[in-house]
């Protein structure tokens, strides 16, 4: 079985943004968010490791918690996608803030 890839719905922002994330069960652990978009964000954990399904809800300093659900996992990093897309407003602050050079 082939496994298709669905094009992103919206641009990706590659930033360093430090989070703290919690699991449903109330584990916390910190890592870094390395790419955003409205819809959802690629997550490198310390030492928590997820399952796809797992529902976490992040939160980068000074903002609310923005909880979500993990759609894909590869070694210590979890593709999650949040349960409402991120104000647009608000992701530009934070790509501003915290922007990383593109990757290639």
């Amino acid at each position: 079985m082939t496994r298709r890839i669905l094009p992103r719905r919206s641009q990706r922002r590659f930033v360093a943004l430090a989070v703290q994330c919690r699991t449903q069960s109330g584990l916390r652990d910190d890592g870094e968010i390395s790419d955003i978009s409205t819809e959802g964000c690629c997550l490198r954990m310390r030492g928590l490791y997820f399952r796809v399904g797992s529902r976490l809800i992040i939160r980068p300093k000074g903002l609310e918690g923005m909880p979500g659900v993990v759609r894909w996992v590869s070694g210590d990093l979890a593709g999650v996608e949040f349960d409402r897309p991120i104000y647009g407003p608000v992701l530009d602050h934070l790509a501003r803030a915290h922007a990383v050079p593109q990757q290639a």
